[in-house]
């Protein structure tokens, strides 16, 4: 990528209008994202003091849990880009009939994650590797929460007409709701009402049922104001799930890396999983921070390609791969400057403190990384680019899992098994950078 002052004429302007862009829709997505993350580290901060095995259960189950969830965040991301495309060509109508696709896609989802999760919750604890003391927790939590997964999947797929509509502002507005009814019904569930970590898991049901409404009420109006059908179409909703599967397999690949990762801290033991969790939660929210240039860039791009303006494209690129390298080290800096802080806030348990430390700075150094991996993870998915992400994370799920499943054997306790989780993002740093400089994710038009 060419130093500005290589530029030809009118592109430095150009780049300025991309910083505005970037700037509009990523500040709010930063807030709506971090907002998420932020669910799992209440519950974390709240559970962590009724005591180790509580919060040693939660990390198994909220792990179990964001899988569960995660694995569909295609219902965000490629609803995102195909709406946005369809709004760089002018329709409007079109843009969100296919957002509505997505959101009854997202529903007939929810109720079967549910079908499974329920009945097989003791079995998925167990192969998890939680011991005997944290296993009963984190089957509670389990099954519990996971009756919020339907309400949390119309959110993601909601989230993604949203964007797609360049619009970021109403996703902040409500997940900042969320959260805040999230803290307030867990702490009274848990120590007002007395109902330990089973009123942890009710209070987050509870307001990711009242996120889905608020985003159901929004997307009628538009739907309405636009003259889009609300009834669900086979053969829409059947296209917007093969449009999925790529980002699918993209996500289950990293996923798979996630809870490698958890299973391999919950053979450390208790104290491990423990510490685990709250990297992993911190960790999370540093990712959902930096994605929030990448949202931008889905939205930005797809727009771009669906007007055939593909300079735009480029010159989009290039600034957010520059914002991700600063927000990356900018990050990274304030892990270190804020940890007695709030490491406190999460255990007073000093055997987690001093397991925990160590690790919290391997991903200090690794989130400039981190914010290139993720910047332009979400150019190409907003270029549609679902089947090179897919390959390219099979890729480094190979690269990874044998490396941290040595972690016990080798030793270097939680700290070694971060590095393993630097290398991981390492690999993927390079996979993107590859497809981002060779060209061939620009694809224009309405649809890919």
């Amino acid at each position: 990528m060419a130093p500005m002052t290589q530029l030809p004429a009118g592109a430095k302007e150009r780049l300025r209008r991309h910083d505005r862009e970037i700037v509009t829709l990523a500040v709010p997505a930063f807030g709506a994202l971090v907002a998420e993350p932020l669910f799992v580290m209440v519950d974390s901060a709240i559970v962590g003091h009724l005591g180790t095995p509580q919060l040693a259960g939660l990390g198994v189950a909220a792990a179990l849990l964001m899988t569960a969830v995660s694995v569909f965040v295609f219902l965000a991301y490629a609803t995102t880009a195909a709406v946005a495309r369809r709004v760089g060509a002018g329709d409007l109508q079109s843009a969100i009939r296919q957002g509505m696709d997505g959101i009854w896609l997202a529903l007939l989802l929810g109720v079967a994650v549910i079908a499974v999760t329920l009945p097989t919750a003791p079995w998925l604890v167990e192969a998890f590797g939680a011991s005997e003391t944290a296993a009963p927790h984190a089957i509670t939590y389990l099954r519990i929460s996971s009756l919020g997964i339907p309400a949390m999947l119309i959110v993601l797929a909601a989230t993604g007409v949203l964007r797609g509509l360049q619009d970021t502002r109403t996703p902040l507005y409500v997940a900042v709701g969320g959260f805040a009814a999230n803290a307030v019904l867990n702490a009274g569930l848990v120590y007002g009402a007395g109902f330990g970590i089973a009123g942890s898991a009710w209070g987050t049901v509870i307001a990711q049922c009242g996120m889905a409404v608020a985003y159901l009420v929004v997307v009628i109006r538009g739907a309405r104001k636009h003259g889009s059908s609300l009834r669900p179409d086979a053969a829409g909703i059947r296209a917007s799930a093969q449009a999925g599967v790529p980002l699918l397999v993209r996500t289950l690949s990293l996923r798979a890396v996630l809870m490698i990762a958890t299973a391999v801290a919950a053979r450390m033991g208790d104290e491990d999983i423990a510490a685990h969790q709250i990297v992993l939660s911190l960790w999370s929210l540093m990712a959902f921070a930096l994605d929030a240039i990448a949202i931008a860039g889905q939205a930005i791009i797809g727009r771009y390609l669906g007007a055939g303006d593909t300079e735009g494209a480029k010159l989009a690129c290039r600034r957010m791969v520059q914002w991700g390298v600063v927000s990356g080290v900018v990050l990274g800096i304030l892990i270190v400057a804020a940890r007695p802080l709030f490491i406190p806030l999460f255990t007073g348990d000093q055997a987690v403190r001093d397991t925990l430390l160590p690790a919290l700075l391997v991903v200090a150094v690794s989130q400039p990384i981190a914010g290139v991996v993720f910047v332009l993870d979400g150019v190409l998915m907003g270029a549609g680019d679902g089947p090179y992400l897919a390959a390219a994370m099979l890729l480094t799920l190979a690269v990874f899992a044998p490396v941290a499943l040595l972690v016990p054997s080798l030793g270097g306790g939680l700290t070694a098994l971060w590095w393993a989780m630097t290398l991981m993002m390492t690999v993927r740093l390079l996979t993107l950078w590859w497809r981002a400089r060779s060209g061939r994710w620009i694809v224009t038009g309405a649809t890919r």
